[in-house]
């Protein structure tokens, strides 16, 4: 008899412990993986990594905890385990667009836009209102030289979205690509109608008009740019042509410049 109540007891004690035990772990998973999206969303992507592991270690069905680890791992440039985590999460979770996304992106930064073609088609299926999706998927037929298809996507996002003002960007940009200057500068034109504070409209058209020699207005677009982003990428660049172009303005005959 006692024994049996001894068994009794053990077998309750054992299940009890094994009760807290998960709960435990699903504690410790919920933090890990709140702690390690935090991490990430601040720019801490190293230190996130070790969270995302510590919760995958307690959850290894969680689609959500390989996306984040992989988005991490993209930032710090291993695009090799972005995609091994990418695919673990594309496993679980089949049918999320933003997985496909990510792997497309992965994909171009790895110089192969051929299979980030496949990734974000995969994705537009999943979700076509991301039109984020959308624009990097024009921009990668545009690395593999299918500029018809890239505009007929950019033609698409503009008609249908025209508050979307990065495709518009990304059209233009297609148009200097192809020399077509005068129609890139209507479309920059075109987002500054929109919103006169979209800084890379100003060094667009400034740009057309410096390839198509029209001194005075390129330099006058390049300042509004300069002016507006004073520490971007494209400072120096900017720079460097607006003392070039005064240079060039300067050599330009007296009489010329009354024509």
């Amino acid at each position: 008899m006692d024994n049996k109540f001894s068994s009794y007891v053990s077998a309750i004690v054992h299940e009890s412990n094994i009760n807290n035990i998960v709960k435990m772990s699903k504690e410790d998973f919920t933090n890990y993986a709140r702690k390690a999206d935090n991490l990430r969303e601040s720019g801490q992507y190293k230190e996130s990594v070790a969270y995302y592991l510590q919760s995958i270690m307690l959850d290894r069905k969680n689609s959500s905890s390989y996306l984040g680890l992989a988005q991490s791992y993209k930032f710090l440039n291993n695009y090799d385990k972005a995609l091994d985590n990418l695919n673990k999460s594309k496993e679980l979770n089949p049918d999320d667009y933003e997985v496909y996304y990510e792997m497309g992106i992965c994909y171009l930064l790895k110089s192969m836009p051929e299979e980030a073609i496949k990734c974000f088609q995969k994705s537009v299926m999943l979700d076509r209102t991301k039109l984020d999706v959308q624009l990097q998927l024009a921009l990668a037929h545009e690395l593999v030289d299918e500029n018809d298809m890239a505009m007929l996507i950019y033609n698409k996002l503009t008609e249908e979205h025209p508050e979307y003002l990065k495709a518009y960007s990304h059209k233009a940009a297609l148009y200097i690509c192809q020399g077509r200057y005068l129609e890139a500068s209507k479309l920059f034109f075109d987002i500054l109608k929109r919103n006169p504070d979209f800084h890379r409209a100003y060094f667009g058209i400034a740009v057309c008009f410096d390839n198509m020699k029209k001194i005075s207005e390129a330099k006058r677009y390049y300042a509004k740019f300069l002016k507006m982003r004073p520490n971007s990428s494209h400072a120096d660049y900017v720079r460097n042509r607006l003392n070039a172009l005064k240079c060039k303005e300067s050599k330009i005959p007296e009489y010329m410049s009354l024509v």
